[in-house]
C-alpha cells in the first residue's frame, strides 16, 4: 500500500526499503518499478536518496540495488538495544539445553510476530521461523501468547490485520474463533501452536510481560510431533513462564535502571 500523502518522503522511502528487502536478494530497478506504486522519476528519486545516505547499495555492473551497510549497523543496534534477544538469550541457551528442543523469542511488528531469536533442537527440524523473519501471529504459539494480551482497546485492530489464511486443517480463520481462543490463553497462561502453521509442527508458548501487564515479548518450546505432544509439551509451562517472567523482571532493570534506584534524600 503506498503511503499517503501526509506520510510524506519517509514513509515513501520505508516502503521502497521493504520492496528491496522483500526479494531477499540483489532486485534491478525493473522488477522494483514494476512492484512499486510510484512512477518511474519518483521511485528513482527515492533510490537515491536512499543510495546516498547508506541505505542502499547499488551494483553498477549488475545495475541490482541491495540492503546498505547502514541498515547492517542500525540493525545491530537495534537488535541491541530495542529487541529483548540480548538479555534473553542466555535464558533460551539453558532452556534449550535442558530440554533439547527449539527455542523461539518473539515481538509483535504492528499485526506480525518477528522472530528475533532462535535457538535449534539437538536434532534440528527445518521449519518457517528464523531470526528476522516476519510470521503471522493468529496461527503461531507466539503471536497467540501475545495477543491474548493485548489491551482490550487495542486486539480489535490487530485482528481485523490477519489474513485468516488456512495453514493447515487446524487453523483458526475467523476473529470469533481466535477470540475463544485468546481467552483460554489468558485463564491458563500460555498458548498451543496445534500444527496451526505448520504440519507436524507444535509448541507451548508464554507471553513476557511486564510488571504492568505491557506485552513484551513472548518465548517458546516447538517440537514436531513424532518427538513431543501437546501433553508431554505442556509439563514445561511452570519452568518457561518462570524464564519468561525472569526476561520480563531483566529487561526493565535494564531499560529503567533508574526507577529501581533508591531515591538520594535532599541535604
Amino acid at each position: 500500500m503506498a503511503a499517503s500523502s501526509a506520510d510524506g518522503t519517509v514513509a515513501k522511502a520505508l516502503e521502497v526499503l521493504d520492496l528491496v528487502a522483500a526479494h531477499g536478494r540483489p532486485v534491478r530497478f525493473s522488477d522494483l518499478l514494476a512492484q512499486s506504486p510510484y512512477p518511474k522519476a519518483t521511485l528513482y528519486r527515492l533510490l537515491q536518496t536512499l543510495l546516498s545516505q547508506g541505505m542502499l547499495a547499488h551494483d553498477p555492473e549488475r545495475g541490482a540495488y541491495t540492503l546498505g551497510l547502514r541498515l547492517v549497523r542500525l540493525a545491530h543496534v537495534a537488535w541491541a538495544q530495542s529487541s529483548l534477544a540480548p538479555i534473553a538469550r542466555p535464558h533460551l541457551d539453558r532452556l534449550s539445553a535442558e530440554l533439547g528442543e527449539t527455542m523461539h523469542l518473539a515481538q509483535l511488528d504492528h499485526a506480525q510476530v518477528l522472530y528475533v531469536d532462535k535457538r535449534n533442537a539437538r536434532e534440528p527440524v527445518q521449519m518457517y521461523s528464523q531470526a528476522g523473519k516476519v510470521g503471522p501471529a493468529y496461527c503461531t504459539g507466539v503471536g497467540k501468547a501475545m495477543l491474548a494480551h493485548l489491551p482490550e482497546a487495542q486486539l480489535p485492530g490487530i485482528l481485523a490485520q490477519q489474513s485468516w489464511h488456512a495453514f493447515t486443517p487446524a487453523t483458526l480463520t475467523t476473529p470469533e474463533a481466535m477470540q475463544q481462543e485468546l481467552a483460554e490463553i489468558r485463564a491458563r497462561g500460555f498458548a498451543f501452536d496445534r500444527e496451526e502453521h505448520e504440519p507436524g509442527i507444535i509448541c507451548i508458548a508464554v507471553p513476557i510481560l511486564s510488571a504492568r501487564g505491557t506485552v513484551l515479548g513472548a518465548i517458546s518450546v516447538t517440537s514436531t510431533t513424532t518427538r513431543n505432544s501437546l501433553s508431554s509439551l505442556r509439563a514445561h509451562a511452570p519452568l518457561i513462564q518462570q524464564i519468561a517472567q525472569t526476561i520480563a523482571q531483566e529487561t526493565e532493570t535494564w531499560r529503567f535502571p533508574e526507577e529501581d534506584a533508591p531515591q538520594r534524600k535532599r541535604a
